[in-house]
Formats: C-alpha cells, sequence, structure tokens
C-alpha cells in the first residue's frame, strides 16, 4: 500500500520535548546541546528508540528526526558540512524502528530554519541552496513521504515549495509533499499571513496534504480547520501542541491529556475531514495510543469544498 490508500494516516508524536525526557549520554552532544540532529549520528540508539516507541503505539508515519537538519541551522553548531551524513542517517534510524513492521511509512521532516526572508533574515537564493541541500539528502536516503512543516513565513513556504518540486522534478521522484504552516494565537502566521492566503500560495502545487502542526492545541485551531474543510480540496493534516507550555516546578509542561487530545481530534476527523493527525511538542507515545484507539472504525467526513 500507499501512503494515499489510508483514509486516514496517523503521524507520530513529538521528537523534541520527549527527547528531554530521555537518559541520553552527555557525550553524545559533543558539546552541542540543542542540537537534536546530531544525535542520529552519536545517539542512533536513543533515536531509534523514540521512533520504536511510537511504531508500537501505532504510528502510520514516523517524520525524521531532521526539522533542523539543514545547512542554516547546523552551521550554528559548526555541522554545517554534515548535512547529508545527518539526514542519511536519520532515515536509517526511522527504518530500523520499523523494521518488518508493515505500512508504516517514512516522512523526511524538513522545517523552517531560524532566518525568515520577509523580515530580511536570510537572502532567498541562500535560503533556496539549503532547502535543496537537504531535500536531496532527505529523498536520496529512501524516505516514502516529505513534510514541510510548521512554516511561519509566506515567502519561506513560496521558496521552499518551488525548490522541493524542482528537485523531484530533476530526479524524476514521484514522493508525496505534505505541508504545514503555523498559525499563531493570534490567527495568523507568525508575519501576519491567515489561512486563506497560505491556502492561495499553495494552491498551484501537487501536494499530498495541508494543515497546521505547532505553536498551539487543538482549540485554537479549530477555526482553520474549519476553514479548510469548506474551502480546500485537498486531504487536511492536523497536528497540534498538546495545549500551550506551562512552567510548572520549573519545568516546561503540555496538560492536554491523551484522552482529551483523542477526543478533539477524533472530532476533528468526523465533523471537519481531515485525515491526516498526530501531534507536535508535548505528544507522548500516550497520546498516540489513544489516537489509534479513538479512530478505529472512523472515517473523515465526505466535504462538498466551497458548501
Amino acid at each position: 500500500m500507499q501512503p494515499d490508500d489510508h483514509k486516514v494516516l496517523i503521524l507520530d508524536g513529538a521528537c523534541g520535548t520527549n527527547l528531554q525526557e530521555m537518559n541520553i549520554p552527555p557525550s553524545a552532544w559533543a558539546g552541542k546541546e540543542g542540537c537534536n540532529e546530531l544525535l542520529n549520528l552519536t545517539a542512533p540508539e536513543s533515536i531509534v528508540a523514540l521512533h520504536r516507541g511510537f511504531v508500537e503505539a501505532g504510528a502510520m508515519v514516523l517524520e525524521t528526526n531532521t526539522f533542523g537538519a539543514n545547512r542554516i541551522v547546523l552551521e550554528e553548531y559548526g555541522l554545517h558540512d554534515q548535512v547529508e551524513n545527518i539526514n542519511r542517517a536519520a532515515v536509517v534510524n526511522a527504518r530500523a524502528a520499523i523494521g518488518d513492521q508493515g505500512n508504516v511509512y517514512v516522512a523526511g521532516s524538513v522545517g523552517p530554519g531560524t532566518k525568515l526572508p520577509s523580515l530580511g533574515h536570510i537572502p532567498l537564493e541562500t535560503l533556496a541552496a539549503a532547502y535543496a541541500e537537504q531535500l536531496h539528502a532527505l529523498v536520496a536516503a529512501g524516505v516514502d513521504l516529505l513534510i514541510i512543516e510548521t512554516c511561519q513565513d509566506l515567502l519561506q513556504l513560496k521558496v521552499a515549495m518551488i525548490t522541493c518540486f524542482e528537485i523531484l522534478e530533476k530526479i524524476q521522484a514521484e514522493i508525496p509533499v505534505m505541508v504545514s504552516v503555523t498559525i499563531e494565537r493570534t490567527g495568523t502566521m507568525l508575519v501576519g499571513t491567515d489561512i486563506a492566503a497560505a491556502a492561495v500560495t499553495l494552491e498551484p502545487f501537487p501536494i499530498f496534504s495541508f494543515g497546521l502542526n505547532c505553536a498551539t492545541g487543538p482549540q485554537d485551531m479549530e477555526s482553520h480547520i474549519r476553514w479548510l474543510s469548506h474551502n480546500w480540496p485537498g486531504r487536511i493534516s492536523c497536528i497540534p501542541n498538546q495545549g500551550l507550555p506551562e512552567v510548572v516546578n520549573g519545568k516546561t509542561s503540555y496538560s492536554l491529556t491523551p484522552q482529551r487530545y483523542a477526543q478533539e481530534m477524533k472530532r476533528f476527523v468526523s465533523e471537519y475531514g481531515v485525515s491526516v493527525v498526530g501531534g507536535c511538542c508535548g505528544t507522548t507515545t500516550a497520546h498516540t495510543r489513544a489516537l489509534v484507539e479513538s479512530l478505529q472504525g472512523v472515517e473523515p467526513l465526505v466535504r462538498e469544498v466551497g458548501a
């Protein structure tokens, strides 16, 4: 089967917040604390264990630990020459976690980087080159899908889309591309773009799905998901945080319980036709397990776009 053969596709949960809870040897960071992507090379057993937990919980898609594995971000750690090695290792780790489990796919995660072109942080050509390098490495390593996620800047999104499909055309690869933007509690992306403008930007591209991830929990995403349900003709994704982060006893925590998360996502599937679901910051294997159980026998609402 292929990803599009599934009426509902269930992605895994958080990478960063779960890694923070794992017992990773200090030596694995090699003095570059905060660079989770380096762990693909220095602590592969930890990354495989993280992925395997989500496979055992029932996730159908594993996102690679490559959110910041582009030249721009890695350069901040002195690792700009490790782009290919890190992305390739990330895919190997995800495959190792899947083993012989059927119908589990690897999605190459591509984050926004740390510099936004609309704010003049980075030239478009530099951003495009960084995307091209990472995307080529992920495709060469054999991902099943690509997910360009946490997009915060419409110009950044355009550059990512154009670069991605140029790469796929050049190497004649047919790989589904998922796109996810981040809408703040203000109701727009970080630089002021609303969901409708993002949808218009993406309309010309043959993407697999479009939706939201990060920044907020399901409640704050609902109005945007409702808009997509009535206006976006393709598959809709929803990958929320587990509520808004809170500091409890000096530690960041997320308050949304697995049961409540699963109920909200089930409602999004049945009421709004969302067909790609998963979790972002704060999502544990318990959340994924509850989500899988709640969606047994549930099919997405058949939508009439424009109705």
